[in-house]
């Protein structure tokens, strides 16, 4: 009798000790499953406001508030735009100095709490940046999909698309450029986004499901007017350029990609983000097998489509070493691979998805020169 009590003793710890580990992979694949647009990936810190003055502001030091560049501040309730590191201010020795450009909404005060995002305007095309659009409605797959269109008049138009974290609001930090080298700008809202519909099951899919929203868009660019299309996607906005630009049924219509922190493995990412969630490392692939379960996610898909020689259209790729999201390397290897058709533009010290934050001039310069040949 014993040993019948203790067999069913061990069998129940075993049985439990399995349910919280489905439950631990599970809790730990939602940082990518249930990444919030608008809102930090778990990459980054959280950062306190030490104080401002005018044209500066005093934040933690970190890694974070001393990368180069220029970026939005966050915080609940309000943002601001700050520029680079200012050395030769005066501060305490655990603080950063950096120049506050503006603040767009609300109020920095003494221990706030704030994070850097790559998103340095807010509002629309319109209000952020003076600029004449049209607010659309893009027929989709799961319903009406919101995006702003800025006219232009070449027949080419670029159709921008976020990634993990941001919002459509991303794309404008770019759009003042491509408005004044005449592109019209098609910049949309997919699945999951403030008032696009809701995916199905409610997850983020990386990409996989993702692209047939941004499909959607490209047969609204060619239905009014559009003869060729470049898709500018950043992070897993890029995936879903990959993935149209293979299965597309216009594909024949995209003239070139700009990938900015594609994510190239989603294995890769889901571990990642479930390790800055502080996930012990016995626990990854556990997330891993969660997130395949939860969506049905297939690393040969993504095989398919980051496959160097089914790429058949220009390519640049922005994207650099400091990225904790998306493995760099797998850009560089890709680039390689491919040195006749695919640009691989290094830019260092610069978190995932802000390449242009890094430093916008650079980023705008190899933009021109790629989309000069394809006007």
């Amino acid at each position: 009798m014993r040993t019948v009590k203790a067999t069913a003793a061990a069998v129940t710890a075993a049985l439990a000790a399995g349910a919280a580990s489905v439950a631990a992979g599970r809790l730990a694949s939602d940082a990518a499953l249930k990444a919030p647009p608008g809102r930090p990936l778990p990459t980054e810190p959280r950062l306190t406001v030490h104080g401002t003055a005018a044209g500066h502001i005093t934040l933690t030091r970190d890694l974070a508030s001393l990368r180069p560049g220029t970026y939005g501040l966050a915080g609940n309730g309000c943002h601001a735009v700050v520029g680079p590191v200012l050395p030769a201010a005066p501060h305490p020795p655990d603080s950063v100095v950096r120049r506050l450009e503006r603040v767009t909404h609300g109020t920095l005060g003494p221990r706030d709490k704030v994070w850097f995002t790559p998103n340095v305007h807010v509002g629309d095309p319109g209000s952020a940046l003076g600029l004449d659009h049209t607010d659309v409605d893009i027929p989709g797959e799961l319903g009406s999909l919101p995006a702003w269109f800025v006219p232009g008049v070449r027949e080419t138009w670029v159709i921008t698309v976020h990634g993990l974290g941001t919002t459509r609001e991303l794309p404008l930090n770019i759009m003042g450029f491509l408005h004044r080298r005449h592109f019209p700008v098609l910049d949309l809202a997919y699945r999951g986004d403030l008032g696009a519909p809701r995916p199905p099951d409610g997850l983020n899919h990386l990409g996989e499901t993702e692209w047939r929203d941004l499909d959607a868009a490209i047969r609204h660019a060619v239905r009014y007017g559009a003869e060729r299309v470049v898709l500018h996607g950043w992070s897993t906005g890029a995936t879903m350029a990959l993935h149209a630009a293979l299965h597309s049924a216009l594909r024949d219509r995209v003239s070139g990609l700009i990938l900015d922190s594609p994510v190239l493995s989603w294995e890769a990412t889901v571990r990642a983000l479930a390790r800055a969630r502080h996930t012990p490392g016995a626990l990854l692939p556990l997330a891993v097998r969660a997130a395949q379960g939860r969506t049905g996610l297939r690393g040969d898909r993504l095989v398919e489509v980051t496959d160097p020689e089914r790429l058949t259209v220009p390519t640049l790729i922005f994207h650099g070493p400091d990225d904790e999201v998306a493995p760099w390397q797998l850009s560089r290897r890709l680039a390689d691979r491919r040195p006749n058709l695919i640009a691989l533009h290094t830019v260092p010290r610069a978190p995932h998805g802000a390449m242009w934050n890094a430093d916008p001039e650079d980023y705008e310069e190899a933009l021109r020169r790629f989309l000069t040949p394809l006007m």
